[in-house]
């Protein structure tokens, strides 16, 4: 980030040690997040939860990210200061991130457990969110492939190390892997106690050793590049949603959750044989919420209350770039199947390849062992995976690429259920490791170059709702799934990711690349 090179108006390219120093904090976010992936459903259990409530208990975390990521994003879009743009947001949260860690495998009860892990979620996505605005903001479109990659690699290597921490407690260092009824293995504890404090090391190493740009040196870049790709300057403002469009699309959401709501009711209260979970109740209550905030944005714009952040984001929402929506698409299947991997995992593996679904047995806790384990596998793979995508990030047809790795994702979730020795589940890691290393790169860099630079936040934050609302569709309807069409065996939610990593394939295909959608925007505005 030279002055001479700022001077030139084009955004300068970053040397790969800028690029490691600016990506280097991902690796403590992935150390919490695949700690809370790979134990909670442990932890749930261990403290009474049967395994067709997991799905419910799990709902805080993308409820918590469908909230927390856009404000985050819009914040961070109109901050600067001292510590500059994003850097303040990193921080706060890998504090707050730590102390939920340290805390979480110590609650008392399951009700403890369920609001420890909303509050870890929300401090996670306080850290991650401004993390992915980071690279579009200090990287030219020219290496935001990299840049995405190398943060995909220190996800692999952070999941690796928080996947093996259980395992390697226990088999090397003696620790014991059961516990009392109702209490949580020391392996678990001390697994969370190590990676708080990684996370914590790891933010505080990027936000020291990287920098920044002004808001005024991202709006020149910015009017660079709009020259260079021959785009007349403010053609590719937000267009603002009516009063009335909000209002008519909001009435419409509002009765489709009723309708949704009162068919779950009747569905209950009926004689088919057919036991319709409670938790459809808050699927029907999110599609309603999405109509009230519809509802609350027509009111706000016809009382000409438009200058605050909740209209931006809504608006905004609405407004989204064409190939934000393409790829929203591609996100719904691929988080939705891997949601299903994170929910039913440990209880699928336990179940159907160590036959022992009861978490106060030794089987139970050596078949958690092992899917933590596989868990590393899974993530180091995906960390290699990473590396190839920033070697040859500038020689490949990024869509094409990312088809290819979700069709591969498939073949790993149908290996799952066809291999029944739990000494080869790594074969099944390959296919997933690789569908996950190109799920957490390539939709951010293809978005990256569609959306406004000086909205580059708040879309990340808008993108993740793609994340969000597979994640809470799969809390309410897999264990519903489960029960209704296999008799609630775990082992089959990979038989959903499957079809669902495939359908993320296909849509992918669809998919216009970012400049190419930039310049189309403007040309029809």
């Amino acid at each position: 980030m030279t002055d001479a090179a700022i001077g030139t108006g084009r955004k300068p390219a970053m040397n790969p040690m800028q690029i490691w120093n600016m990506s280097f904090g991902f690796l403590g976010i992935q150390i919490g997040f695949e700690l809370q992936n790979g134990n909670v459903s442990r932890i749930f259990q261990t403290l009474g939860a049967e395994v067709n409530e997991l799905a419910i208990l799990w709902i805080a975390a993308p409820m918590t990210g469908l909230i927390v990521q856009p404000i985050i994003g819009h914040m961070s879009d109109n901050t600067w200061g001292r510590f500059g743009r994003r850097r303040p947001y990193f921080l706060v949260g890998a504090i707050l991130a730590s102390l939920a860690l340290f805390i979480m495998p110590n609650s008392p009860a399951l009700w403890v457990a369920a609001g420890m892990l909303w509050i870890m979620d929300a401090s996670l996505n306080i850290t991650m969110e401004p993390f992915r605005a980071f690279v579009g903001d200090n990287l030219p479109d020219r290496q935001r492939t990299r840049g995405y990659g190398m943060q995909s690699f220190f996800i692999g290597v952070g999941a690796v190390i928080a996947g093996a921490l259980p395992w390697v407690m226990t088999n090397w260092m003696g620790l014991s892997n059961v516990a009392p009824e109702g209490q949580i293995p020391e392996t678990v504890q001390w697994a969370f106690y190590i990676g708080g404090a990684a996370l914590l090391a790891a933010v505080l190493w990027t936000v020291f050793s990287t920098k920044e740009y002004s808001p005024e040196q991202i709006a020149a870049f910015e009017k660079a590049r709009h020259e260079a790709l021959g785009i007349v300057e403010g053609s590719v403002e937000t267009i603002l949603r009516s009063a009335r469009q909000f209002l008519a699309g909001g009435a419409v959401w509002v009765l489709a959750g009723v309708i949704v709501a009162a068919l779950v009711a009747l569905g209950r209260s009926g004689d088919g044989g057919i036991e319709i979970g409670k938790e459809l109740f808050i699927l029907a209550g999110l599609i309603a919420a999405f109509g009230v905030i519809q509802l609350v944005a027509g009111y706000l714009r016809n009382h000409e209350l438009d200058d605050n952040g909740f209209m931006e984001v809504v608006n905004d929402l609405f407004a989204m770039p064409k190939t934000m929506r393409q790829l929203a698409v591609v996100q719904f299947f691929s988080w939705f199947a891997m949601f299903a991997l994170w929910i039913y995992g440990t209880p699928a593996v336990t179940d159907f390849h160590f036959a022992s679904p009861d978490p106060t047995t030794q089987g139970y806790q050596d078949g958690a062992d092992w899917w933590s384990l596989m868990g590393s596998v899974r993530n180091g793979l995906a960390a290699a995976a990473a590396l190839i995508f920033v070697i040859v990030a500038a020689k490949i047809d990024r869509r094409k690429l990312h088809s290819v790795n979700m069709a591969i994702g498939a073949v790993g979730f149908a290996l799952m259920i066809v291999i029944r020795d739990p000494a080869l589940l790594w074969v099944a890691q390959i296919g997933l490791g690789i569908a996950w290393a190109s799920i957490v790169s390539l939709p951010y860099a293809i978005l990256a170059g569609s959306v406004p630079a000086k909205k580059m936040g708040i879309y990340m934050g808008i993108f993740n709702i793609f994340i969000v609302v597979p994640q809470l569709i799969a809390a309410t309807l897999l264990g519903f799934l489960l029960t209704v069409f296999f008799d609630g065996a775990p082992i089959y939610a990979m038989a959903i990711g499957g079809i669902s990593f495939l359908l993320a394939s296909i849509a992918t295909l669809f998919v216009t690349d970012g400049a190419s959608a930039l310049q189309e925007q403007a040309e029809g505005a």
